[in-house]
């Protein structure tokens, strides 16, 4: 019967395997953010200036987040 070590402790930091999932993972958060602010900015577009107002935002600061 044969057995086969099956941990592997990579050397010089992280495998090829998990530095690619770690950019697959920061690609989906960037977008993930990105998708956020895009659905928050369409948000407070649709609320009149006196919503905004109340809220302590103008129009201009729309753009800015």
């Amino acid at each position: 019967m044969a057995a086969f070590e099956t941990t592997y402790i990579p050397v010089n930091g992280a495998s090829f395997g998990g530095r690619l999932s770690a950019v697959v993972r920061n690609i989906v958060a960037s977008v993930s953010a990105w998708n956020d602010v895009r659905m928050t900015r369409n948000a407070l577009a649709k609320l009149t200036d006196r919503e905004l107002d109340d809220i302590g935002l103008c129009r201009g600061d729309i753009s800015k987040l």
